[in-house]
């Protein structure tokens, strides 16, 4: 059985979330594929990948779909591509360590539908809380937890 493929939706990934996959897939020699609309530059090693998609509208995200595997790990905050991933069999977690799962991605979605709407008809959501240790601590978890399955 060959080893799995972390996928990462790179444009909004948070480097030390980054930062953890180079070293992680080095360590475990498992191949890391960031996919971005724009140059986005890797340390040098036969395992970390980095491509350039063009800069139309979900085109990362349309590829990281195409490309996937069964068991391959999707490293996303957007909902629409998790779930895409999830219906693929893949393994998906935010770059904040929630885990999206056949369980809980319809509630996500409907939930990021209705804010969606929300912000069409003018209302202010607001956007996400900052990146901050807890959360880089919860996805560094949820990345051992998998990585300790292979």
């Amino acid at each position: 059985m060959t080893k799995p493929t972390i996928w990462i939706d790179a444009d909004a990934c948070p480097v030390p979330v980054k930062e953890m996959i180079y070293r992680a897939a080095d360590r475990r020699q498992i191949k890391a594929i960031f996919v971005a609309n724009q140059l986005l530059r890797v340390p040098p090693s036969p395992y970390l990948q980095s491509i350039r998609v063009s800069s139309g509208f979900d085109e990362a995200d349309n590829y990281i779909v195409e490309q996937l595997e069964t068991n391959d790990l999707v490293i996303t905050a957007d909902i629409p591509l998790a779930a895409d991933a999830i219906k693929k069999g893949a393994f998906v977690v935010t770059p904040r360590g929630l885990v999206y799962n056949t369980g809980n991605i319809g509630q996500a979605l409907s939930m990021r539908n209705f804010m969606d709407e929300l912000r069409g008809s003018g209302v202010q959501a607001g956007g996400p809380a900052s990146f901050n240790q807890a959360d880089k601590h919860k996805f560094a978890q949820e990345f051992d937890r998998w990585l300790a399955k292979l």
